[in-house]
């Protein structure tokens, strides 16, 4: 019998541990370890952060859905991993061993690498359904005395997507509840240009987005650093090509929502030979950390080198598609070494998004999501709004009901004309 531990229950681990149950031998015990008991839709928080959806709609107890699976669920955070001692460290102090390894930790919200930044500080986030409540009461707070806001992404952040969508959301809110007019909207973003998202660009997003903007009277700010925030103002410095500021400004506020950058967990990061700088781990092709063979990593908390240099540091985004092409690698290269094999599968690391921004959306599929690319599509329109709601239904269902089945995402893929979603043998 190998044990294997999952560490994280989020968007990457929860589906980690159901696709296990499925490829590894029945005798094989799965134990999931995390923090919160919970799951929480990520995708939908733009949604609660407006008052469009309440905690609970987007929540999913995952211990009843877990014992049915037969996978032990232990709702106690990860203090460390001893790579060199096969076993983590829980803050209650239990120590779990282990023969195979998966971190799906998720990131820790860098939010302290900015003065006055951050829930705890003078912006709002929606990277947590908790900061998403706390959004949305600021934001009601703020409707009845409306003023400028600023919304967009941070240098280092790598998860251009949600700002966009909040962006837009918040203007859909804000016209439908007819105070539009009284309110100035400015997006800055570290990227390069409008509709960048980490991946040098997806069909003609720039064109989409920056055209969205416009129709929308939104402004916006490219290649931008945060030097600090405070109340009712953020100091934003422009930079040029060449790393020199180029200007820095004062952005008058009465709401604002930044993406922060990512980092590894503490409770996995300063590992030499598992985790690098920022704590994100490392992994080969198939997964698998090259010096921890018997640990592998899914989602955020793996480490992908940026595309290229740019004036200020972008992020390379892990989507939900992407991450479920690792989850699937995984979970069958597991099974192959539990069983006497080895890893041949690797995922496809495609990129499918949809963006929603409250009556309509822009989609896009990057395949492969790192350039040059066999598909590099986007497109707009109200279906994409539509097809969002479908989705976050049907994924909710998935996770109540301790499925892997991934027949929603491979009919999408399908009416793309992309025949493989998630992972490919190779050998």
């Amino acid at each position: 019998m190998a044990h294997i531990v999952v560490i994280g229950a989020g968007l990457g681990g929860a589906i980690m541990a159901y696709e296990l149950r499925d490829s590894v031998r029945k005798e094989d015990k799965i134990t999931v370890i995390t923090k919160d008991p919970k799951y929480h839709f990520v995708p939908s928080n733009p949604w609660v952060a407006v008052g469009w959806r309440d905690r609970e709609d987007i929540t999913v107890d995952l211990a009843p859905t877990m014992k049915k699976k037969g996978i032990e669920f232990i709702p106690v955070a990860a203090e460390k991993l001893y790579p060199e001692e096969n076993r983590v460290q829980l803050v209650d102090g239990q120590s779990i061993s282990y023969d195979y390894a998966v971190i799906a930790t998720g990131p820790e919200l860098a939010f302290d690498e900015i003065e006055g930044f951050g829930p705890e500080g003078y912006t709002q986030s929606i990277c947590h359904v908790d900061h998403a409540e706390h959004a949305r009461d600021v934001f009601e707070k703020f409707c009845k005395n409306p003023g400028p806001i600023i919304i967009g992404a941070v240098q280092g952040a790598s998860c251009y997507g949600p700002a966009y969508e909040f962006t837009f959301i918040l203007d859909t809110a804000l016209r439908r509840l007819k105070i539009r007019d009284q309110v100035p909207m400015t997006f800055v973003t570290s990227e390069p240009y409008v509709g960048h998202l980490g991946l040098d660009g997806v069909g003609d997003t720039k064109g989409l987005l920056e055209s969205n903007m416009r129709n929308r009277h939104i402004k916006f700010m490219t290649s931008c650093r945060v030097k600090k925030v405070e109340d009712g103002k953020m100091v934003v410095e422009e930079i040029a090509e060449d790393g020199s500021v180029k200007a820095e400004k004062e952005l008058p506020f009465g709401y604002a929502m930044m993406l922060p950058a990512f980092r590894g967990i503490p409770a996995v990061s300063g590992i030499e030979g598992l985790s690098n700088p920022r704590g994100f781990t490392i992994v080969d092709k198939y997964q698998r950390n090259p010096k921890y063979q018997n640990i592998f990593a899914v989602g955020v908390c793996v480490a992908i080198p940026p595309m290229a240099p740019t004036p200020v540091p972008c992020g390379v985004p892990k989507t939900g598609f992407m991450i479920e092409s690792m989850v699937t690698a995984t979970a069958h290269n597991i099974g192959n070494l539990v069983r006497g094999g080895q890893p041949d599968e690797v995922g496809t690391w495609n990129a499918v998004c949809l963006a929603d921004f409250g009556d309509q959306g822009i989609a896009f599929v990057a395949q492969p999501q790192i350039p040059p690319r066999n598909v590099n599509w986007s497109a707009q329109g109200k279906w994409v709004h539509w097809a969002k709601e479908g989705f976050e239904r049907y994924f909710m269902h998935k996770l109540r009901k301790g499925t892997s089945e991934t027949f929603y995402e491979r009919i999408a893929m399908k009416a793309l004309g992309i025949d493989k979603l998630k992972a490919t043998k190779k050998g």
